[in-house]
């Protein structure tokens, strides 16, 4: 057995107001919903910062502009501690729902939102709100000089080279003939942007976030539950690879609750009593792995048309 070495550390979608007021058709938000984004701007931020300090961690935010204009003064405590900023969005925009221009306009505001936030400096990183994508969000990124993206599931705690858009598939459609869809996907190729593998079984949205009326997110899963899976993965890989990344998915108002920053405190303290781990943000990660210093892997799949 080798030298163990693990990449471990969280991305913050700090989507605050945002992700409540993208109703997509400009139907008005409860104002209890909003409340709760304020929530997780103020309180919950300031909770995680002190966590974060705790375990001297270092980790990403990705914040939608809107989140920077509405709450300047909170995300200026998250860059005076050092943390990276990525970008989320303008409104935590569902990119699938929007036009290939629409894309374009909202990662070119928010690119300028971030860098003016940050005195000049880009943004490296983005993670898509709600991991919802499309054919165009690589191409768009790379054309950025984006250096990596959150938002894919080809690999869970393995590093590489988003695919760059290229293959196709078809899908079903009854209306038409079974010959019209039976067709293999074609063959995956790589982009430049490097991947840090999204992954809602490290996300702690779904299990504990109460959105009351919508199916399968009743958010009251008794945090010994999370916990365990997720403790549950890291143990996985830890056994199974020399070298791995564990990149978890938190949000301040879900994880900012007491509850949940006690599990936190938890998972922190199980990893680290593991020979090999380095805490980072996940642009570290993906600097590790262009440079040649973590090794990831090559996504294959599909066939040549």
């Amino acid at each position: 057995m080798g030298k163990k070495r693990v990449l471990v550390g969280y991305g913050i979608d700090v989507d605050a107001v945002a992700n409540w007021i993208n109703t997509t058709d400009g139907a008005p938000q409860n104002p209890t919903n909003v409340s709760r984004g304020v929530y997780g701007a103020t309180v919950g931020i300031d909770r995680l910062l002190k966590l974060w300090d705790k375990y001297n961690i270092k980790a990403t935010f990705f914040t939608p502009a809107h989140s920077i204009e509405s709450f300047p003064k909170q995300l200026e405590k998250v860059r005076e501690k050092g943390h990276e900023i990525g970008l989320h969005g303008y409104t935590h925009e569902y990119v699938s729902q929007l036009s290939a221009s629409q894309q374009q306009d909202v990662l070119t505001r928010s690119i300028d939102v971030l860098t003016e936030f940050c005195g000049g400096k880009r943004p490296i990183g983005y993670t898509a709100p709600a991991w919802s994508t499309s054919k165009e969000l690589i191409p768009q990124l790379a054309a950025e000089g984006i250096l990596y993206d959150h938002s894919f599931m080809h690999h869970d705690v393995q590093p590489y080279f988003a695919p760059d858009s290229s293959e196709s598939w078809i899908e079903t459609n009854h209306a038409k003939s079974a010959d019209a869809w039976m067709s293999p996907m074609t063959k995956i190729k790589p982009s430049k942007v490097v991947e840090i593998p999204a992954n809602w079984h490290l996300d702690d949205w779904p299990p504990l976030q109460p959105i009351p009326g919508r199916p399968g997110a009743q958010g009251f899963v008794d945090t010994s539950v999370v916990e365990k899976l997720w403790m549950e993965q890291f143990d996985f890989a830890y056994r199974e690879y020399e070298t791995f990344i564990f990149p978890m998915s938190i949000h301040p108002q879900v994880s900012g609750k007491p509850h949940v920053i006690l599990m936190h405190e938890r998972i922190i303290e199980h990893i680290n009593k593991h020979e090999g781990v380095e805490w980072m943000p996940l642009g570290d990660m993906a600097k590790e792995f262009l440079e040649g210093r973590m090794p990831g892997v090559e996504v294959e799949g599909g066939v040549e048309p």
